[in-house]
Parts: C-alpha cells; structure tokens; sequence
C-alpha cells in the first residue's frame, strides 16, 4: 500500500535523515521532537479523493503501527494529499511528532514500512 515513488517536494518527499522541529518540555523533561512521514500511499484519478482516502486512512490507524503512533504521537498525526499527474492520481502522507525515544523505536520497528 506504501509507495516508494515519492517527489523529491513537498510533505511527501523521501526523508533524508531525521527532521527536528523544535524541543518540547513534557512532565519537566525536554525532548526532541521529529517529525516523521509514517505512511504513505497512492490512489488513482477519482472524484473525491478524499472521501476514497478513508478507507485505507482507517486501515492504517487500526494496523498495529497506526494505534502505536496515535498513543505516542505528541500531537495528533496529519495526512497530506498532492496531485500526483505522472500517475494520473493522488499521493497521501501521514505525518507524526515523535519523541526521541519513540522515534528510534519506530525506525527500527517499522521505518522502512513507511
């Protein structure tokens, strides 16, 4: 479900490395925020892309690695769609903020899934 061609811009390019946003404080502690693109997946030409995006959006979050990152994800994830004409269709993204702890555990759990 995951694609592997992904543009080199935007919300949904291939990370290069870690993205660090900021530093949060949580229960007197700092900690490195990354942001992470957790999934992905494509969709053909369809009317409303969006509507059609639920069902494997739903998917995801009640797979093992979605509920995960919903219990962990410091705010809650977002999904980005672009238009994706070289395949005459639709790209989508989800994106979390993960502590530092929780970021390693996701890359070597999952990280080449996403």
């Amino acid at each position: 479900m995951a694609s592997t061609d992904i543009p080199d811009k935007g919300h949904l390019k291939k990370p290069k490395g870690v993205y660090l946003n900021d530093h949060m404080l949580i229960n007197d502690h700092m900690h490195k925020i990354h942001r992470v693109i957790v999934h992905r997946f494509t969709m053909g030409d369809v009317e409303d892309p969006d509507l059609y995006a639920a069902e494997p959006l739903i998917e995801w979050q009640n797979s093992e690695m979605g509920k995960w990152i919903m219990e962990r994800s410091v705010e809650s994830p977002v999904w980005h769609r672009h238009a994706a004409p070289h395949e005459y269709g639709y790209q989508f993204a989800i994106e979390a903020w993960l502590k530092g702890s929780d970021y390693s555990f996701w890359v070597l759990k999952w990280g080449s899934k996403g």
